[in-house]
């Protein structure tokens, strides 16, 4: 089982952090290791000093495929959540500083916690999927699939050029605007279409 994340597809985010547009979809990859299962506390790591959530909607793939056409992708994914891309903002600037890979800021343990998945057919408004985070009760980010970059067929599709993908990959599709830190103690309640699907703790 794989965690393909992909990296700057909400034009609010990217505008946040500055960083530049892309042309295509950015994608890095955690180990799985890096899941939490839902309700589970999530142990803030002693070898950083700010990490920053990422609420995302996430993609389950249902069937096996490689280099697959765009117009075929949606055959490959049936299901959906929402989960968070926890992220060691000081190492990752310290990364990008040195050119270096960004393995230690992204893909440590329990840095991928995710609820149970849904049927995407299933879901009221499946062309455009809301969600979103409460931090300590007060909303931090809500999002639309709408206002991806790279719609889920064109991820899809873009990431089966350069990996296989296999039934049970999960794929997080970007993060939008309002990342921001969580500390020891704080309470996360994520939502999927405007309903809660799973909450945990910091400790």
């Amino acid at each position: 089982m794989k965690i393909i994340c992909i990296g700057r597809n909400y034009l609010a985010h990217v505008k946040e952090l500055d960083n530049a547009l892309p042309a295509e979809p950015m994608f890095f990859m955690k180990p799985e290791t890096a899941l939490l299962a839902p309700g589970a506390p999530f142990p803030y790591p002693e070898f950083s000093h700010e990490i920053h959530y990422e609420t995302e909607l996430v993609l389950r793939i249902c069937k096996s495929g490689r280099n697959i056409a765009e117009s075929q992708a949606s055959d490959y994914y049936d299901a959906i959540t929402v989960g968070i891309d926890f992220t060691a903002r000081d190492l990752q600037s310290q990364c990008k500083a040195k050119g270096h890979p960004w393995e230690i800021a992204k893909a440590f343990d329990y840095s991928a916690p995710m609820g149970k998945f849904k049927k995407i057919s299933e879901l009221k408004h499946p062309e455009d999927i809301a969600f979103g985070m409460k931090l300590n009760g007060e909303w931090v980010q809500q999002g639309h699939s709408r206002d991806m970059i790279f719609g889920f067929d064109k991820i899809v599709s873009h990431v089966s050029r350069y990996v296989t993908l296999c039934e049970g990959d999960c794929i997080f599709t970007g993060t939008p605007q309002g990342v921001g830190e969580v500390h020891v103690g704080d309470k996360l309640e994520l939502f999927l279409e405007d309903e809660p699907l799973f909450g945990f703790d910091v400790i």
